[in-house]
C-alpha cells in the first residue's frame, strides 16, 4: 500500500491528498535526503576524504588507547578500556569506554560508548530525554532480549600484552586470533594465521562528543572535521528538529581482506546481488520509510534495514553487523593496491584488478547517534557466517504451513461477497490457494479494529466459510490510529502514543485515516493494550471472533507519515524511556510487529496456534517472527527480474521469508509477464500475488486461456514442493541457510558464482532454477557450477558436466521454466492436487531419486511437524527422515528424537510413500523388481523402466519408520 510525504496537507486538504496518491512514474527523490544534505554523512564523508586526502604519513590520528585502563575478564571473555580522543588543542581530552567480547562461535563483538554521556554529566533542555547514548538496539536485534552466548568454557582463551598490543587467541584450535593496537587504535582479526579484517583499518573512526551549542570558534573543531549543520537541520521538512544534543554521530570503518565480493544491506533495490562501489556516488543508505515506486537501480532507503554485509572469498567469508537503529549510511569502497576504485573503472579493469593480490573492501559505516556496536564473524563459507549471525540475532521460526501456500491478495476486494466469490473460484477452476487478503477498505472508515458495516455485515460467518476448505484470511492493522474514535482515546489516555517533543501529549500527524496518533511498541503498557485489542472473544470491541484461520498484515510501520520530514516520523519525538525517535527510528517497525506477534500467540494460545503476520518494515531480528515482502513494486519487466536479487538478498542477511507482489503492485502487467511472474513467485518463500487499488482485476482465471492453465499448474507445482520447501525452513530454523540460495553458496570456492544474480538453489534441496525475466525471450542459458550432473525437473533429460559451464536452452515457449536437479539429491514432493495446504496434510508422499554422475549416490532430507502448532517445540512432536542411495540400496533413516508417541508422528505411521522416481544418466536395472523391507517385513513390488527413469510404484512403506528398497540384480 503506498503513501506519500506532503507538507501541504493541512493546508490545502483531502482533495489534494486524494489526487497525490495517484500513482507517477517514479520515486519523489527531492522528499529523500542525500548524503550532501543529511548532516551527519556529510561531516562524516568530509572527515573521511580529509584523512585520504592527507594520507597515512601525514595524518595524525586522535584517537588511542589508553593501556593503564584495561580490565580483562577471562570469565567473561571481555576486555575493557578507555579509549582518548585527543580534541584539536592537543590538551582537551575526552574518555570514550570500550569492551571488546568474544561471543558464542567466536564472534567478535565491540561497543564504544561516551562517558560524559554515561554519567550524565551534560546538559540539554528537555528534561523527558535520557541523557545517554543510545545503547538499547541489541535488545531488539539479538535474541533473547539481548541476552548474547558468551564464548563456551570449552574453549580456549588466550590474552597477551605488548607494548604496542593486546592480542587474544581463542577457539577449540586456537585457529582465530584479535590483535587490539593502541595508537592508532585498531583491531585486526586473523583466521589461521591469515589477516581478514580490520576495525579502524583507515582511521575513519568518529565519535561527535557531546558540545554545548555555541559559536562555532570555540568547538575545538579539527582540520578534518566541517561545522556543517552542527546544531540545526537545512533540509526542507526537516527544519523544525530540535536536535537537543546537537552534533552525536558516530562513524567507523572496517576493511574486508583480500575481498572485493559484498553482499547485505537490505533493503536496497539492484539489479545485481553485488554491493557496488560508492565511491563517486551516495552511500548505500538504512532508513526506513514509505518510498513511492521505487527504482530498480537506487542507494535510496527503503522500508526496512538490517545493517549487515558479508564479504566472500574462495577459502572464507566475513560478516560485518552494525547494531544501531538510527538513520545510517554506508560507504563501500572496493581498493586495489591502495587505490579506492570507482564503479566504472572498476567495470573497466574487473579482471585485471581481481587478478591483483593487494585488494580490500572498505565498509564506512556511519549512523546519525548512538553507540558504536560492532560484530564480527568469520567462517570458512557463507553459510557459516548465516549461523554465527543466527548465534547473534536468532533464526526464523518455523511458520504455520499454511503461509508458505498460495495468498490471493488486492487493495480491495469490496465486500463479503467479493471475497466469497473470489474464494469460491479458486474452486471452480481447481486452482490451490491458502489465504485471501483484505487491505485497508474492509475498515470503517480506516478504523482499525472496525469493519464497514453495510459491506462486511457477518464478517465471522465469511471467516468460517474460508475454514470449511482450509482457507484464511488476512487482514491489514497499521500503527497510524485514527483520531477520533475509542482506540485513539485510550491510547492518549493511557499516555502509550508516541509523544511530542515539547510536551507529554500524543504526537498528531497524516496518514491514511488522516488525523492519527501512533502507538508507542516499545511501552511495555502499549503492547500489553495491543494484545487486548486481539482477544479471543465473540463479545466487546474484539472484531474477529473466536476464529483461529485469521491472521495480520502490518504495514506502514517504518513509520510512514504522510505531512512528516522524509515521509516519515519528525526525529525529535520521543519514546517511552526517554529516547528520541531518531535514536530508535528503524527499530520500530520491528517493535510493531512483535507486538502483534505476542497478541495473536496469545489469542491462539488455547490452540497453540502459529501466527502469521507481514509487514514492510523490518530491522535485524524481525526475521524470528513475521514475513516480509518487498514493497510496492511495478508491473514491469525490469521489476519481476529485480525481485530475485532482492529475494537473494533477503536469505544473505538471514531474514528469507521474503517474497515480492506477484504480477507488480502498480499497473496492469501484460498477460505474458503475468505469466512469468507466477513462474518465478512460486520460488518465493512468501508467495503472494497483489495489486493496487486502480489496477485491473488479475485473478489467475481472468487472464484466460492460454494462461490460467499454465498459471494453474504453476501454483499447483508450488503445492506439490511444499515439502521440500517446509523442509527448507525447518533447515534455517536452524543454522540460516538461506531458502532462495544464491548459487555462491553451493560453490565459494567458484568465483564465477558470485556474479550469479539470476538463478538460484533452493536451499539444500539440489533444486536449480533459472526463471526467465526478459520480454519475448527466445533462449536462455543457465549455469551450471560445478561438473555435477544436471536432470531437467520435467522431463529427467541430463546435462554431464566437465567443468561449470553455461548451457544455452533454445526454443522457449511461455510454458518454458528452467528447473534443474543437481545430481546426488532426493527430492520429496506431495503430487495430489488439493484446495489447500490442511488438505494435503495426510497424503502420500513421492520421492524422486537424482543419482549423481556416477549412478551410485544420492541423499535426501525430509522434516515433518504438523504445521500448525508449537508441538514441535514443546514435546519433540516432528520427525526428520533421511534417504540415501548407494550400491544399489535405497534406505530411509528415522530420527524422532523420544518422541515416538506423539500424535503427529503416531499418525505418520500410516502415511505412506506411493511412488519413487529413480533417474540416472544411461541407468539400468537388470530386473523388474525390488525387495522391500520395513519393521520387520519384506516383500516384492514391481520396478517399472520409463525409458528416461525407473518407478516403484506403491512400494507400500509408511513415511514413520525405516525401511529398505533395494532392485533385484
Amino acid at each position: 500500500m503506498r503513501i506519500y510525504s506532503l507538507n501541504q496537507f493541512l493546508s490545502i486538504g483531502l482533495l489534494l491528498v486524494l489526487f497525490l496518491v495517484i500513482p507517477t512514474e517514479s520515486v519523489k527523490s527531492y522528499l529523500f535526503k542525500k548524503c550532501d544534505e543529511s548532516s551527519f554523512c556529510h561531516r562524516n564523508r568530509f572527515f573521511a576524504n580529509s584523512i585520504k586526502s592527507l594520507g597515512d604519513s601525514n595524518y595524525k590520528p586522535i584517537y588511542k588507547i589508553d593501556p593503564d585502563s584495561f580490565d580483562i575478564d577471562i570469565i567473561r571473555s571481555s576486555f575493557k578500556g578507555d579509549i582518548i580522543k585527543t580534541l584539536n588543542d592537543g590538551q582537551t581530552e575526552v574518555v570514550l569506554p570500550f569492551e571488546v567480547n568474544i561471543l558464542k562461535d567466536n564472534n567478535i563483538r565491540l561497543r564504544i560508548d561516551e562517558l560524559n554521556r554515561i554519567n550524565g554529566k551534560i546538559q540539554v533542555d528537555n528534561n523527558r530525554l535520557t541523557k545517554r547514548r543510545f545503547n538499547e538496539a541489541y535488545k531488539y536485534a539479538f535474541k533473547d532480549n539481548g541476552n548474547v552466548e558468551l564464548l563456551d568454557k570449552d574453549v580456549e582463551l588466550k590474552f597477551e600484552k605488548f607494548d604496542d598490543r593486546l592480542e587474544l587467541t581463542y577457539g577449540k584450535n586456537l585457529e582465530n586470533c584479535l590483535k587490539i593496537f593502541y595508537y592508532p587504535f585498531k583491531l585486526v582479526t586473523y583466521l589461521d594465521d591469515k589477516e581478514v579484517a580490520v576495525i579502524n583499518d583507515r582511521n575513519f573512526l568518529n565519535v561527535e562528543h557531546w558540545r554545548q551549542r555555541q559559536e562555532n570558534d570555540t568547538l575545538n573543531l579539527s582540520p578534518e572535521e566541517t561545522d556543517f549543520n552542527l546544531f540545526h537541520d537545512s533540509f526542507k521538512d526537516s527544519k523544525n528538529d530540535k536536535l537537543p544534543f546537537g552534533p552525536e554521530s558516530i562513524g567507523l570503518d572496517v576493511s574486508l581482506l583480500q575481498i572485493d565480493t559484498v553482499f547485505g544491506l537490505a533493503e536496497h533495490s539492484s539489479m545485481n546481488l553485488q554491493l557496488k562501489d560508492t565511491s563517486e556516488t551516495d552511500p548505500y543508505r538504512l532508513f526506513n520509510v514509505d518510498i513511492f515506486e521505487y527504482e530498480t537501480e537506487s542507494q535510496f532507503p527503503m522500508y526496512g534495514s538490517i545493517p549487515f554485509i558479508m564479504g566472500v572469498r574462495e577459502d572464507y567469508s566475513v560478516g560485518v553487523f552494525w547494531v544501531n537503529g538510527a538513520d545510517t549510511w554506508v560507504d563501500v569502497n572496493k581498493i586495489y593496491d591502495g587505490d579506492d576504485v570507482n564503479e566504472q573503472r572498476q567495470q573497466q579493469q574487473q579482471q585485471v584488478l581481481s587478478s591483483k593480490k593487494e585488494k580490500k573492501t572498505s565498509t564506512h559505516w556511519m549512523s546519525e547517534n548512538g553507540i558504536i556496536d560492532l560484530v564480527i564473524m568469520v567462517g570458512k563459507t557463507p553459510s557459516e557466517v548465516n549461523s554465527k549471525y543466527g548465534l547473534v540475532t536468532g533464526f526464523t521460526k518455523l511458520p504455520a504451513l499454511f503461509s508458505l501456500g498460495y495468498h490471493q491478495c488486492r487493495w480491495n476486494y469490496n465486500d463479503e461477497e467479493d471475497v466469497l466469490n473470489v474464494h469460491q473460484n479458486f474452486d471452480i477452476y481447481n486452482i490451490s490457494y491458502d489465504t485471501i487478503w483484505l487491505d485497508v477498505e474492509y475498515t470503517d472508515s480506516k478504523r482499525y479494529f472496525t469493519w464497514k458495516d453495510q459491506l462486511f455485515s457477518d464478517p465471522i460467518g465469511m471467516v468460517n466459510t474460508l475454514d470449511e476448505t482450509g482457507r484464511n484470511l488476512v487482514v491489514i492493522i497499521d500503527p497510524h490510529i485514527k483520531a477520533d474514535y475509542f482506540l485513539s482515546e485510550e491510547i492518549e489516555k493511557r499516555g502509550i502514543g508516541i509523544a511530542n517533543s515539547d510536551n507529554e501529549k500524543c504526537y498528531h500527524g497524516h496518514c491514511w485515516p488522516g488525523e492519527s496518533v501512533w502507538i508507542d511498541t516499545f511501552n511495555p503498557k502499549a503492547r500489553e493494550y495491543w494484545i487486548t485489542l486481539f482477544k479471543n472473544s465473540t463479545t466487546g470491541n474484539n472484531f474477529i471472533g473466536s476464529a483461529s484461520n485469521i491472521h495480520i498484515w502490518n504495514d506502514m510501520s517504518e513509520p510512514s507519515i504522510f505531512n512528516g520530514p522524509e515521509t516519515s516520523a519528525p526525529k525529535d519525538l520521543v519514546h517511552y524511556g526517554g529516547w528520541e525517535h531518531r535514536s530508535i527510528h528503524n527499530i520500530y517497525g520491528l517493535t510493531f510487529h512483535e507486538a502483534t506477534y505476542e497478541a495473536l500467540q496469545l489469542r491462539f494460545a488455547n490452540e497453540n496456534k502459529r501466527p502469521f503476520i507481514l509487514t514492510r518494515s523490518f530491522y535485524s531480528g524481525s526475521q524470528r517472527t513475521v514475513a516480509m515482502w518487498t514493497g510496492d513494486n511495478r508491473s514491469k519487466w525490469e521489476f519481476l527480474k529485480l525481485s530475485i536479487p532482492m529475494n537473494l538478498n533477503q536469505g544473505i542477511v538471514n531474514f528469507p521469508f521474503s517474497g515480492s507482489d506477484v504480477g507488480g503492485f502498480f499497473g496492469n502487467p501484460s498477460k505474458d509477464l503475468l505469466t512469468r511472474w507466477y513462474q518465478t513467485g512460486i520460488f518465493y518463500p512468501f508467495f503472494r500475488a497483489h495489486a493496487h487499488i486502480d489496477s485491473r482485476r488479475r485473478e489467475p482465471w481472468l487472464i484466460g486461456e492460454p494462461y490460467t492453465s499454465i498459471i494453474r499448474d504453476l501454483i499447483d507445482l508450488r503445492y506439490k514442493l511444499l515439502p521440500v520447501l517446509y523442509t527448507a525452513f525447518y533447515e534455517n530454523s536452524i543454522n540460516g541457510l538461506p531458502i532462495m540460495k544464491p548459487v555462491f553458496y553451493e560453490h565459494p570456492e567458484n568465483p564465477e558464482t558470485y556474479s550469479i544474480d539470476d538463478e538460484f538453489f533452493l536451499s539444500d534441496s539440489g533444486l536449480l532454477a533459472k526463471p526467465i525475466v526478459e520480454e519475448n525471450c527466445v533462449q536462455t542459458d543457465i549455469y551450471f557450477p560445478d561438473d555435477e550432473i544436471y536432470y531437467n525437473f520435467f522431463d529427467y533429460s541430463d546435462h554431464i558436466q566437465d567443468g561449470p559451464k553455461r548451457y544455452t536452452i533454445d526454443k522457449v515457449s511461455l510454458e518454458t521454466l528452467p528447473l534443474f536437479i543437481k545430481g546426488g539429491n532426493i527430492l520429496t514432493t506431495k503430487e495430489r492436487h488439493r484446495r489447500s495446504t490442511r488438505l494435503m496434510k495426510y497424503d502420500p508422499y513421492t520421492l524422486t531419486v537424482a543419482l549423481d554422475k556416477e549412478n551410485n549416490f544420492a541423499k535426501g532430507k525430509l522434516y515433518i511437524d504438523d504445521g500448525e502448532t508449537f508441538n514441535h517445540e514443546s514435546s519433540n512432536d516432528y520427525l526428520i527422515a533421511q534417504f540415501e542411495y548407494s550400491n544399489n540400496q535405497l534406505k530411509s533413516s528415522i530420527f524422532t528424537k523420544d518422541n515416538s508417541n506423539q500424535p503427529l508422528v503416531q499418525s505418520l505411521n500410516t502415511i505412506k510413500i506411493e511412488k519413487i522416481k529413480i533417474i540416472g544418466s544411461k541407468l539400468k536395472y537388470k530386473s523388474k523388481k525390488a525387495k522391500v523391507s520395513q519393521d520387520g517385513k519384506e516383500w516384492e513390488v514391481d520396478l517399472i523402466d520409463n525409458s528416461d527413469h525407473y518407478v516403484v510404484r506403491n512400494p507400500g512403506v509408511v513415511v514413520g519408520k525405516q525401511w529398505i528398497i533395494t532392485p533385484v540384480v
